[in-house]
């Protein structure tokens, strides 16, 4: 069965193109013009992927990455005009898995769709069945979902796998390189902040359900481990 994508785009245009490039691969795309289109569309049905633009009508991007963040691991990958590095954090923080920015190559857009998509497919690690636990964390690899002294943790598709990894093996130093061609399937760049951005959004999150600990050490000139 094809896998069903949500192109997120108010420029015409650019949504033909994208929508037209997606059905060339074999894949299903369906457009949204607005953000409150798109926030309805994804209330009436799954889709395997969203493809989103940041500038948008009726609802921004960011807004909706927020809102399909607190329901849904469905891989996002932003596409915007947006080149500041601080906005790149920003919504990689915010919960996307990635960010391209235009104009885009078409190549790259279908070589990080094919690589989300690989992941999802693949429930991003095998045994996806097992429990873990760290202190008060506990995950659920098969619910894909995580827990501080019994509250939920509120992560990323990302940031799942990345403390799933950490949780797995809490002795063992993980380098950035290790970590991001783990979850990411892809050659880590030694100037990519990615995992950085990625770890310390962790940490925030633990921190908030259990201030008193410390979860995840940085050891210093090779990379993370559980603390």
């Amino acid at each position: 069965m094809a896998f069903n994508l949500l192109v997120v785009e108010d420029d015409q245009d650019i949504s033909r193109l994208l929508c037209k490039l997606l059905h060339k691969q074999g894949y299903e795309a369906e457009p949204a013009y607005s953000g409150s289109e798109a926030r309805l569309l994804l209330n009436m049905k799954a889709y395997d992927l969203v493809l989103l633009d940041l500038m948008l009508p009726g609802m921004s991007g960011e807004q909706l990455i927020k809102e399909i963040r607190e329901r849904s691991f469905v891989p996002v990958i932003v596409i915007s005009a947006k080149t500041a590095v601080k906005e790149k954090v920003d919504i990689i923080k915010s919960g996307a898995d990635d960010y391209i920015t235009k104009p885009f190559d078409k190549e790259e857009v279908l070589a990080r769709v094919e690589a989300q998509l690989r992941r999802r497919n693949n429930g991003g690690f095998s045994n996806a069945g097992e429990q873990l636990s760290y202190h008060h964390l506990s995950l659920d690899l098969a619910a894909r979902s995580a827990a501080v002294n019994g509250k939920p943790l509120q992560l990323t598709a990302k940031e799942f796998e990345l403390l799933a990894i950490l949780v797995r093996s809490p002795g063992k130093v993980f380098t950035r390189e290790d970590l991001y061609q783990a979850v990411w399937n892809e050659r880590y760049a030694v100037e990519d902040n990615t995992i950085n951005v990625h770890i310390s959004n962790l940490r925030n999150k633990l921190s908030r359900l259990e201030p008193e600990r410390a979860y995840i050490d940085t050891v210093w000139g090779i990379g993370f481990k559980m603390a």
